[in-house]
Order: structure tokens, then C-alpha cells, then sequence
């Protein structure tokens, strides 16, 4: 079953590079146009041993993994606080739903000239972006999560003697929502590292992954090109697989109770 796992992904990723190879060298045959695999891993393998002058792949790396950094664990504090109070109460939501409906449907590209007059080209600017992107996602799934706590949970612990709100929401609100609080942070986390590429593609910090490839494309190159698109599907796996490990671990209690 363990050898399945290995070998099913590896021969999904061996077709799809196969059919693209051949799609370059019958089809397209243009270095300017597009870059094969092969040129492509040649050239990821040279970004990242600093062999190319120009470019130097794993200080871009630390550059957006500072901006996801900054902006996800700014969406992750507001967005868990946020929701956790209009899930609450119902007062809370009423209040929030008409702000929240009016800004979450505007798209984080469209923030990037704000961004830009608020605080320039600055890592500040990037994780602005990265925020506004991630935010919604958190907000409605906690506010979900703990907006679907059954009442008769809440009940049997006041019976047992937890009497203070605090204590209910740390100990039956909390547990009872963080399915649903998970899943939103695998979205927004998806969301934010998006937004990474999107800020830093627009020049709002003149470092990382998304600058690099504005520059690339100024060097009409595209096997650099993709080459910083492969590194940014890369980080995002890795990332998704911490947080879906993350969620393993807490969420554990569901096994055999769930299909997944």
C-alpha cells in the first residue's frame, strides 16, 4: 500500500513532464516561446546552487516564505479572534455581515494599489495583500465552525459544572469547531500563497519568487520562468502537507468516525 502511494504520483508526474517534452520538441521548438522539462530542471538545479549571476533562487525563497509569514499569521490571529466573536454571538454577526459581504468579494489584486500608496514597495505592502487574502477564508470557517456547535454539547457541560463562557469555549466550542476552523486555514493558506505570487509579480517588494519572474520575463527566458513557477508549486505543496499533517495530529479523536 505504501509503495501505491510512491509509485501512483511518480508515474502521474513522469506523463505529464513525458507529454510535455514531446508537446515543446514537436510542436513549439521555440527557446523564446517555451522551455522543455529537461532545460527547465537543468536551469531550477542552476538557480538554486547560486551558478547563475543574476538569479539566486533560495534567497527569493526565504524572501516570500517571510512575506506568507507575515501576512498569514496576521490573517490567522484576526480571522481566528474575528470569527470566534460573531460565531459567538449572534449580535456580533449581524453587526459584522454587511462589512464583511461589501470587502470579501473584492479580489486581494485589486488592494495592490492601495497597497502601493499606503506603504510603497515594502515587504509591508506585500503582507498587506497577503492579509486581505486570507482573512475571509478563516473568518467564515470559524465563524461556521462555531456558529454549528450543537446546543446539547453546551448543555451536558453546564450540567457537569462548566458554568463560565470562557470555559466552554475553550473546552466544548474550540474542539467541536476545529474541523471546520482546519479546513478553512488549508484554503487560506492556498489563498495566501497565491497572493505572495500576486503581490510580489505587481512590484509591490522588489524580492522574491512573483519579482523574479517579472524579471525573468524582462530576460525573454522562459525555462527561468517556469522554473520560479515549479519552485512556487513546490513551497505550496510542501506547505498544504504541513498543515494537512497539522490537521492529522489534532484531529486524530475523528478517526473511524469520518471517511477521511
Amino acid at each position: 500500500m505504501k509503495l501505491k502511494k510512491v509509485l501512483v504520483p511518480a508515474a502521474s508526474l513522469l506523463l505529464f513532464f513525458s507529454l510535455w517534452e514531446a508537446y515543446y520538441w514537436l510542436l513549439i521548438n521555440n527557446p523564446l516561446l517555451l522551455a522543455p522539462p529537461s532545460r527547465v530542471l537543468t536551469t531550477f538545479i542552476e538557480l538554486m546552487t547560486g551558478c547563475n549571476p543574476h538569479f539566486y533562487m533560495p534567497l527569493d525563497m526565504v524572501y516570500s516564505l517571510f512575506h506568507y509569514a507575515v501576512g498569514f499569521g496576521l490573517a490567522l490571529a484576526v480571522g481566528l479572534s474575528l470569527g470566534l466573536l460573531i460565531g459567538w454571538f449572534r449580535l456580533a454577526d449581524e453587526f459584522s455581515y454587511t462589512i464583511i459581504e461589501l470587502i470579501r468579494p473584492i479580489p486581494p489584486i485589486a488592494w495592490i494599489p492601495i497597497a502601493i500608496l499606503m506603504l510603497g514597495l515594502t515587504h509591508q505592502a506585500a503582507s498587506f495583500i497577503i492579509f486581505i487574502g486570507a482573512v475571509f477564508p478563516i473568518i467564515l470557517n470559524t465563524k461556521y465552525g462555531v456558529a454549528s456547535v450543537e446546543v446539547k454539547y453546551l448543555e451536558a457541560a453546564m450540567t457537569l459544572g462548566a458554568t463560565k463562557t470562557s470555559t466552554l469555549i475553550m473546552k466544548v466550542v474550540l474542539p467541536a469547531a476545529l474541523p471546520s476552523i482546519m479546513a478553512g486555514l488549508r484554503v487560506a493558506s492556498g489563498v495566501a500563497w497565491m497572493c505572495v505570487v500576486a503581490a510580489e509579480l505587481f512590484g509591490v517588494a522588489p524580492y522574491g519568487l512573483g519579482y523574479q519572474i517579472e524579471m525573468a520575463r524582462l530576460y525573454h527566458a522562459p525555462e527561468l520562468v517556469i522554473a520560479y513557477m515549479f519552485a512556487i508549486g513546490v513551497l505550496g505543496f510542501f506547505l498544504d502537507r504541513i498543515y494537512k499533517l497539522i490537521e492529522s495530529k489534532v484531529l486524530a479523536w475523528r478517526t473511524g468516525f469520518v471517511l477521511a
